[in-house]
């Protein structure tokens, strides 16, 4: 070979082999940054999962990774890295970045045509509008699952979306439809090695069972859970054993079987470290059970202590429903007690945080609470139970109907879509013509019982005036001839006897100027007696006149009537004053009639609504007015709410009969005070 053609072969291989390594070299830097993003990576999800760590850094965590991630290419890696950022979000209870990540994955996914990550994508997406409390939307993703899993024969998968559905089911009191699912999730998963998802579903049927009341089934599905369960590769964070600790003692305790139940709360309690870490609402949850078993048994153990802590730890969770049941066990605590303001307290509280929570069934509870608590309007708390009873039965009839449809109709909703949209308009013009028509016909049925309740009060009231009129106006008669007979008596004496004796009087004297010593002695003696008799008569005479201003007026006594028969039937302690400078014979019947009707009036409502211990009722005159001041160290009211009462308005129609003014203060714990003023 040439020398030529040997140098131009050294140099070929020469420059390959430069090439060669130089291509290594590049590939293994490569390698290198991509094994470090791994690491990275790696690292920020562990450390977003560090339930120890405060929200803010786990966030941050979330966001390295996410920034990392977004970056590679669309590939089965790339989604595998999502779908691991979202179930941190998961974790966090971050509803929005949780949807914003399965909505990223789900577009790459059809994108990639990859059905496995459509169908978990989908399943995501229907967790969200679970924890939203879209119903409809969430099963319909959770149904898009299922079909792709049982498309692609994917038993374990499947069962997972069952699980989802069943979950969403219980949730929505569809417990008949959750069972279904339940129970056809578990025939797909035989054979399979799914110890978890069987422990859910086991779990998840105990539930519907113990709602369903069936509670020897609910005990055999609880007990097939825990068999299921291999606590040594169970997730910590899940704390299956303290959840079913927690269901089985729950089954016990619905069946007043508070001994067996006490155990199981104890055991799932042992947990404590793990739950107050990983799952505080269970723990919050163990508290409250066992103190209400205790309760239930009369052990007073740590009560109302577990009350508290189970309460506080679900206010700072803002777990509204647990919040209320915590509520609701203090107050059959302290009734128990006999300590019913404390026990009315936390009613009311319950009843204030349900109404607040702007979700119906959180009311049903409080409300029956309340109707055993206040019997004097249970009735308006009962027929506010059963109105609210009936709408979520309603509801949960139509949340059935709702899912049924979904799962039979799915593959024609796009077809038949402008259609439903018709169906559904028509469908709510004529619900809310209905709803409409009824609500008005409510309102006119229900106003013509007030009317009819109006009237018949007012009628109630003529009647009472006027036999407060023939009273006083049968006194007064009484009192007209009594005035009279003294008059004729006086006149009599004065005129009658008087004169004659002034008579007799006259002739004595005349006799006097006969010089008979003993005729004169007599004769004095005669007319000093005569002078006396007079003297008397006429003294009778002025007694008799004066006697009428000193009465008892026939006013005070009938007020005096009315606050003895208060002190008499009502507790709260009467004080009254009436001014003896006020001159009654003076003042018309009108006003005394309606002055005696808000004293009345005002004493009833003191008595029905204030919970006062004392009351204070003065009459007073003060220049040309009367004053009528009632007062009491009640509750209370909202002044600008209770006067448009009936109660208020015919108090303010009786003065301005009177051309009189009204003026009532109050504030909620500080009594109230009324006080009326009426020129005379």
């Amino acid at each position: 070979m040439p020398f030529k053609e040997q140098l131009l072969k050294r140099i070929f291989y020469i420059l390959l082999l430069i090439a060669f390594f130089g291509c290594t070299k590049k590939n293994s830097k490569s390698q290198t940054t991509t094994s470090t993003e791994e690491d990275s990576l790696s690292t920020y999800l562990s450390k977003a999962n560090d339930f120890s760590s405060t929200t803010k850094k786990r966030q941050e965590y979330i966001q390295k990774a996410f920034d990392i991630t977004i970056n590679q290419p669309n590939d089965s890696l790339q989604r595998v890295n999502l779908f691991r950022i979202a179930n941190r979000y998961y974790n966090l209870n971050d509803w929005n970045n949780y949807r914003k990540i399965a909505q990223i994955v789900l577009e790459k996914a059809e994108s990639g045509k990859d059905t496995v990550s459509i169908a978990k994508a989908f399943s995501y997406l229907g967790d969200y509008y679970g924890s939203q409390g879209v119903s409809d939307s969430a099963f319909l993703y959770y149904f898009k699952a299922e079909k792709i899993y049982l498309q692609r024969n994917d038993n374990y998968n499947l069962a997972k979306a069952r699980l989802n559905k069943a979950q969403l089911q219980y949730n929505e009191s569809d417990f008949s439809g959750s069972e279904i699912s339940a129970l056809k999730a578990l025939r797909v998963l035989k054979g399979e090695k799914a110890n978890a998802v069987a422990y859910e579903l086991y779990n998840l049927l105990g539930l519907v069972y113990n709602e369903l009341g069936e509670y020897d089934k609910a005990i055999e599905y609880h007990t097939k859970a825990l068999e299921t369960l291999d606590l040594e590769t169970s997730p910590v964070e899940f704390q299956y054993k303290a959840t079913s600790m927690n269901n089985m003692g729950l089954v016990y305790l619905n069946l007043n079987q508070y001994k067996k139940a006490i155990p199981y709360f104890q055991q799932g309690l042992e947990q404590k470290k793990d739950l107050l870490l990983y799952k505080p609402f269970v723990y919050a949850l163990l508290l409250e059970n066992l103190g209400y078993s205790r309760f239930k048994l009369n052990e007073s153990k740590e009560l109302p202590e577990l009350f508290y802590e189970s309460l506080k730890m679900r206010d700072s969770l803002k777990l509204t429903t647990g919040i209320i049941i915590s509520q609701l066990h203090l107050s059959e605590y302290f009734a128990s007690k006999n300590d019913f303001v404390k026990s009315l307290k936390y009613s009311n509280e319950a009843l204030a945080t349900a109404r607040n929570s702007k979700n119906n069934r959180n009311l049903l509870l409080p409300l029956k609470r309340m109707a055993l608590i206040e019997p004097s309007k249970s009735a308006i708390y009962n027929k506010e139970y059963i109105h609210i009873n009936d709408s979520l039965q309603k509801a949960d009839r139509n949340i059935a109907d709702k899912f049924t449809r979904i799962e039979y109709e799915t593959d024609q909703i796009k077809e038949e879509n402008s259609a439903l949209t018709t169906q559904n308009r028509n469908l709510v013009y004529i619900f809310g013509s209905i709803l409409i028509i009824g609500l008005f016909m409510y309102i006119i049925k229900s106003q013509k019982a007030r009317n009819r309740e109006l009237l018949y009060k007012q009628e109630q009231q003529r009647a009472n005036e006027e036999i407060y009129n023939l009273m006083i106006s049968q006194q007064s008669e009484v009192e007209t001839i009594r005035v009279k007979e003294k008059k004729r008596v006086a006149q009599e004496l004065h005129d009658g006897v008087l004169g004659r004796m002034f008579g007799v009087r006259m002739n004595l004297d005349s006799l006097n100027k006969i010089n008979d010593e003993v005729g004169a002695f007599q004769r004095n003696s005669y007319l000093n007696e005569l002078k006396s008799i007079e003297q008397d008569i006429r003294e009778i005479s002025h007694d008799l006149n004066r006697e009428k201003s000193e009465l008892i007026n026939n006013f005070v006594a009938i007020i005096d009537n009315l606050f003895e028969e208060q002190k008499k039937t009502f507790d709260p302690k009467l004080v009254s004053t009436i001014d003896s400078n006020i001159k009654w014979e003076s003042i018309s019947n009108a006003i005394k009639i309606n002055l005696y009707r808000i004293v009345q009036e005002s004493l009833q409502n003191i008595n029905k609504y204030a919970k006062a211990n004392a009351i204070k009722v003065e009459f007073k005159k003060e220049k040309q007015n009367l004053f009528l001041i009632i007062s009491d160290d009640g509750i209370g009211f909202d002044v600008n709410r209770a006067k448009k009462g009936i109660g208020l308005q015919n108090m303010l129609s009786r003065i301005d009969e009177c051309n009189g003014t009204f003026d009532v203060k109050s504030k909620k714990g500080e009594g109230s005070t009324i006080t009326v003023t009426v020129p005379i």
